[in-house]
């Protein structure tokens, strides 16, 4: 279903970007999306199993076709600048990218383009130390949220990696966490966790009040969430990773809808290997049913761009973004005439 109407809702299927790639036009297992202005976006690849294709991409994400790599930075590797198991990603007020690594329990720093600038962190479980460093968000005062996953709670920063308070302990009440992952500030400084093993997203004051679950029940339950985003009307966005879908809710926490991945479109990238191997097309058209090639797998990350009204969904298993269109002047087809 390329087009989704729900609720006074209309979500359009755009287009996805990407392949499975070690380096150049592709990702190699993404898990996480920031947005910067005028379609740029930073999308971190996780690797494969000896983490080679590790590495943040500087990506212009534009109309179909559009697509560019501008650069690829944070590479596999311990010296500073490099990460062996690099997480997430978030831009601070200065547009400069950080990067968690939830290997060597460090926070590293680059400019815009991709230039090292610094690192930080170290590894304990002490006030300021990190064990599994996995999601990042700024509020508004650009002080940086970390989720310390293995260490089962939520610690806040200066931007430079200076300690100032944090929230949270292992556990399944509210503000306790069991190996949480994704993190989201919106536009009103609410922190909203992806808390993984407990199998739900909590909505947080900035202080470490609770606001907020969202699990749900039966079919509509959270399988293992990774990462959420939220859009200007309020609509909550989650990565219901283990149920390949992506879930979508209002500023209350009522299900509105389910994505599933709609990809019946090659990306230009993906086109571009097919083209280059009659083989592999060969192989594609014996397929009795390319469904399950359109459908998410594992979506680890998502993010909202306000420009362009589209949602991102980094589709992990299948090395791509899926885009859609949030269209708010949708008018339905007439079927009378």
């Amino acid at each position: 279903m390329l087009t989704t109407v729900a609720e006074g809702r209309v979500y359009d299927w755009s287009h996805s970007v990407g392949r499975g790639a070690a380096a150049g036009d592709g990702f190699n297992q993404p898990c996480s999306i920031a947005a910067a202005p005028q379609g740029v976006m930073y999308v971190v690849s996780r690797g494969n199993e000896n983490n080679f294709g590790s590495r943040v991409s500087k990506v212009f994400v534009g109309d179909p076709g559009d697509e560019k790599v501008q650069a690829e930075f944070c590479r596999y590797g311990t010296d500073p600048g490099r990460a062996l198991w690099p997480n997430s990603v978030a831009l601070d007020k200065q547009g400069n990218v950080y990067v968690s690594d939830d290997w060597l329990n460090r926070i590293s720093v680059f400019d815009k383009d991709g230039n090292f600038l610094s690192a930080w962190g170290s590894t304990g479980s002490g006030q300021g130390q990190l064990d599994g460093p996995a999601g990042l968000a700024f509020d508004t005062d650009n002080n940086l949220y970390v989720v310390d996953s293995r260490n089962h709670r939520i610690q806040v920063f200066t931007s430079d990696g200076r300690y100032l308070g944090g929230c949270g302990k292992l556990g399944s009440g509210p503000v306790e966490f069991n190996m949480p992952w994704g993190i989201h500030i919106d536009a009103n400084n609410d922190v909203f966790v992806a808390d993984w093993k407990n199998n739900r997203v909590q909505k947080l004051t900035t202080s470490g009040g609770f606001l907020m679950e969202i699990s749900g029940e039966g079919a509509r339950a959270l399988n293992h969430p990774t990462h959420m985003t939220t859009d200007a009307e309020g609509d909550i966005y989650v990565c219901d990773w283990a149920n390949h879908k992506l879930r979508i809710y209002t500023p209350d926490g009522d299900l509105i809808t389910s994505l599933v991945g709609d990809a019946q479109v090659m990306s230009k990238w993906g086109q571009q290997s097919l083209d280059a191997n009659p083989d592999m097309v060969k192989m594609r058209r014996r397929v009795k049913s390319l469904e399950r090639e359109w459908r998410f797998c594992y979506p680890t990350a998502v993010a909202y761009d306000v420009e362009r009204d589209t949602v991102l969904v980094a589709d992990c298993q299948r090395g791509r973004l899926q885009i859609y269109k949030k269209d708010k002047n949708y008018l339905a087809p007439q079927f009378n005439l």
